[in-house]
């Protein structure tokens, strides 16, 4: 249970972290609603890395607790772990790219990721019962 505690703990991190970044970038800039439509805008890839975060990191974590609390088999502590790994991979090919506009490798190995690790997490959740 700890892994996927501290797993799912660290998806927090990243969801808040980002939530907090998108406010100050706002009061920094002024922008208290919505985000320009430049992809290369930072508050725009803030706004969609902390959107495409709360899109998935929820779920993410419930499936890792799930299959925490039932004695889970080593391949999905592992995978996991590559979970959280995608989801800042993604969150950083983002915040980092310069614009949105055009593909990222990070973005590409975190959404990959993702999709792979968020299935491995079902089967496992399925598997616990």
């Amino acid at each position: 249970m700890t892994v996927a505690v501290v797993c799912a703990a660290l998806l927090g991190f990243l969801l808040f972290g980002l939530g907090l970044a998108v406010s100050m970038t706002r009061q920094r800039t002024g922008n208290i609603h919505g985000c320009p439509d430049d992809p290369a805008d930072p508050l725009y890839k803030l706004s969609r890395a902390h959107g495409n975060t709360a899109e998935y990191a929820p779920m993410l974590a419930v499936l890792m607790l799930i299959v925490g609390a039932n004695d889970p088999p080593q391949w999905a502590l592992w995978t996991m772990g590559l979970a959280v790994a995608s989801r800042y991979a993604l969150a950083i090919g983002i915040v980092t790219g310069p614009t949105m506009a055009q593909p990222h490798p990070l973005r590409f190995i975190g959404a990959t990721g993702t999709y792979a690790t968020g299935l491995g997490l079902s089967v496992a959740a399925l598997l616990a019962v």
